[in-house]
């Protein structure tokens, strides 16, 4: 279970910085005009500032200087949490080093899984820190829609998982 966990942040990690990287490209990145060739700033799928927990800023209508200033923040979080999401890696592949260790070192498992912790809880810190930097970007309009946009999505994700387990009984 803690692997799956463990693997499933990985994914998500991965999806957020690569939601990043694509927001950080602009809307020219793209033949269209955006980073998925859509001409919406904020890439297709999930990860990201436009992704799951996070702002819905393709159906935003940002100007310009807001796509400039989101693009600016997304940079300067590259930049700074390189580190982080490498200490991240490092503490994934220890914990599952320690978890496939013979025979069973439950001390090595343990300190491995509480450095894991402590690497999630700082790039879901940096994560939420550039969330609120770009929602304080946002007109009030926007904000409120923003919040509308995210709600609707909470609850469609809240009636899917519902819908698995039912499946699953």
């Amino acid at each position: 279970m803690t692997r799956f966990r463990a693997l499933t942040l990985t994914a998500v990690l991965a999806g957020l910085l690569a939601g990043s990287i694509a927001l950080a490209q602009g809307p020219g990145a793209g033949r269209r005009g955006g980073p998925d060739g859509s001409g919406r700033l904020g890439g297709p799928g999930r990860g990201g500032p436009g992704g799951p927990g996070g702002l819905p800023l393709q159906a935003l209508n940002l100007t310009e200087a807001q796509q400039d200033q989101v693009k600016q923040l997304v940079q300067q979080f590259r930049a700074q949490n390189q580190n982080v999401g490498e200490q991240l890696r490092t503490a994934m592949e220890a914990q599952r080093k320690a978890v496939e260790t013979i025979p069973v070192d439950e001390g090595l498992i343990r300190s491995t899984t509480q450095a894991l912790v402590e690497a999630q809880t700082e790039m879901a810190i940096q994560q939420a820190r550039l969330q609120g930097e770009i929602f304080a970007l946002l007109t009030p309009d926007q904000q409120a829609q923003a919040r509308k946009l995210q709600a609707e999505r909470n609850q469609r994700e809240q009636q899917q998982g519902q819908r698995g387990q039912q499946r699953q009984k």
